[in-house]
This record gives structure tokens, C-alpha cells and sequence, in this order.
């Protein structure tokens, strides 16, 4: 099936600019790239200390987006993101997030996108500008991740898609938020303690 035709798991009624969002984002065959549990607590690799930073600089790089609790689990990642709606906002990139490359120099985040000659990269930006914020930052957040990875010559691949649900309520983001932080001490139960 070609990607185009696939059909959309996004709703319909909902612009992806604003609200808030529980968002899970896989590797590919659920690989631990990101690192193990032991004894109830993430161990995390170089991938998985980058990809946290990434997501902790999400606010600074997209100041209409907050992620407020989030965890890197070992195939894995669970976010909270509140998008507050703002519409015309700078994009901005996250290729580089403040952490040491193979050459042990450190970058901060650009304030301004750095344009990349991949095709496959652009394909993704240029779907991802058609789906809302949302999926804007996540396809800068997977970028600089997959960036990373192949500078510091990591093996390392993400699934294609990623899941997001909107948050209805507080009692439903309450919820959302325990399961995040107690996601780790259950990992033995997890449903992505696997590889598919």
C-alpha cells in the first residue's frame, strides 16, 4: 500500500494546533535503542540521554508547545505535549540539542532550522507542515534524534508512524501522568517490552 493511500488515524475535528496530547513514539521493531530497566529505573544510552534532552528543549525551541512530563523508555517514548494553538509561529529545529557529537564538541539548539539535501527528510518535513503542530515537533524531535545516532554512528531507526490521543480532561491527563511515571517500575508488563 502506498502512503498516500493509507487511511488517516488522525480526527477529523481536531486541527492538531491546539490541546493537549499523551504521544507515544516507537523504534523500529521496538529495538532498545534508548537503553534497559534495571531494578525499576531506565538505564539510558547516549541515544537515549540525547532524545531526553531533545524533549526537554521542546518548549524552548516551540514556545506555543510544553511538555510537562515525559519518559524514555527502552524501545519507547511516552510525552505529554499542551500545544496553546498559536498559528504562524517560527519554525525552528532541533538539529542540534546541547549535547556532545563524536567529535566532543557541544552545540546548542539553532533558533533557525538547518535545511537539509535528504529527500526523505524534506518528504517528512513537507507531511508533517500538512498535519498540524503536532506532528511538526515530533518530525524535528525524530530528526535530531536520527541525526545524532548517524553522526555518532549508532545504529538506529524509528517507526514510521507515531500514536498520539488527545487529553479530554484532568481526570484523563492524571491518569496519562501516573502511567508515565510509573512506567518504568512496570516495565516487566509493558506491551512494548518486545520486539515485534
Amino acid at each position: 500500500m502506498k502512503l498516500h493511500d493509507r487511511k488517516s488515524p488522525r480526527a477529523k475535528w481536531n486541527d492538531y494546533n491546539g490541546a493537549e496530547y499523551f504521544v507515544t513514539i516507537c523504534t523500529k521493531n521496538r529495538l532498545h535503542f534508548f537503553g534497559e530497566v534495571v531494578d525499576g529505573t531506565m538505564q539510558l544510552t547516549e541515544v537515549g540521554k540525547y532524545a531526553s534532552r531533545c524533549i526537554m528543549k521542546i518548549n524552548e525551541i516551540n514556545p506555543d508547545a510544553d511538555v510537562p512530563i515525559f519518559v524514555v523508555m527502552p524501545n519507547h517514548i511516552h510525552m505529554v505535549i499542551i500545544l496553546d494553538g498559536g498559528v504562524g509561529l517560527p519554525s525552528v529545529g532541533l538539529s542540534q540539542c546541547g549535547s556532545p557529537t563524536n567529535d566532543n564538541s557541544t552545540n546548542d539548539c539553532p533558533t533557525n532550522a538547518n535545511p537539509t539535501s535528504d529527500v526523505k527528510d524534506t518528504e517528512m518535513q513537507r507531511r508533517a507542515n500538512c498535519c498540524g503542530r503536532l506532528s511538526h515537533i515530533i518530525g524535528q524531535f525524530k530528526s535530531a534524534v536520527t541525526r545524532f545516532a548517524k553522526a555518532n554512528q549508532v545504529p538506529f531507526s524509528w517507526q514510521t508512524r507515531y500514536y498520539d490521543r488527545i487529553v479530554r480532561n484532568r481526570d484523563e491527563m492524571n491518569q496519562i501522568a501516573l502511567y508515565i511515571e510509573q512506567n518504568p517500575m512496570k516495565w516487566e508488563m509493558d506491551r512494548f517490552n518486545s520486539c515485534e
